[in-house]
């Protein structure tokens, strides 16, 4: 992510921002106005020079024996994520795992809305309601197009999910967070974060068998 006049901030560095943001919004929750960087820092699992680097891409703010504005950090940081107000994300690929993510109601209390589902089969049976519209893929370019999608979510079988995602950023998607268990080939300018669960239970496995 770039800004104007500031370098690219690190990946590594926009994972971090998003925890303190978690952290700041519990801290709201508790009614905690003000935070020193050691004890944010210790509720996100960092170091406090780590904090205090990760925070100076955002600008200089903060005041020397008194912390931060946990709500001003709060907004500097969603303002930085891009999280300030709902942003539209649409799925593709409706099975169970489609299914289970469409029902979870905490993607808006982060700042996103999934507006729409996408499904080569859109009139199968499915043992679940959904508030979304579900839609056949024929309609996905122009429903992107109109309401502005720069982010998908792919659920879709490994066999098509390259198609799919071509599709996607044909259609203008910038951003696909990919559940789909395969490497997507994609433009430089395209951000892909998979989520591959076997793996992470792979790792796991190897920690506590170690």
């Amino acid at each position: 992510m770039k800004k104007p006049g500031r370098p690219a901030i690190p990946r590594k560095t926009i994972y971090r921002l998003s925890i303190y943001l978690r952290c700041l919004a519990r801290l709201r929750e508790n009614g905690i106005v003000t935070v020193s960087s050691e004890a944010l820092a210790k509720a996100a699992g960092v170091k406090p020079t780590q904090l205090r680097k990760d925070l100076a891409c955002l600008g200089t703010f903060g005041t020397r024996g008194l912390g931060y504005d946990v709500a001003e950090l709060s907004q500097k940081i969603s303002d930085e994520l891009g999280t300030s107000s709902l942003q539209p994300v649409i799925l593709v690929g409706v099975g169970n795992l489609g299914l289970a993510l469409l029902s979870y109601r905490g993607f808006e209390k982060e700042g996103f809305e999934i507006i729409a589902a996408f499904d080569a089969a859109p009139n199968r049976p499915r043992g679940k309601a959904m508030k979304q519209p579900l839609l056949g893929m024929k309609h996905l370019p122009e429903f992107v197009r109109q309401h502005g999608v720069r982010m998908a979510i792919l659920s879709v079988p490994a066999a098509v999910a390259q198609a799919v995602a071509n599709q996607l950023i044909e259609a203008g998607v910038m951003g696909i967070l990919n559940f789909s268990p395969i490497v997507l080939a994609v433009p430089e300018e395209v951000m892909v974060n998979n989520v591959n669960l076997a793996i992470e239970l792979e790792n796991l496995s190897y920690f506590i068998h170690g």
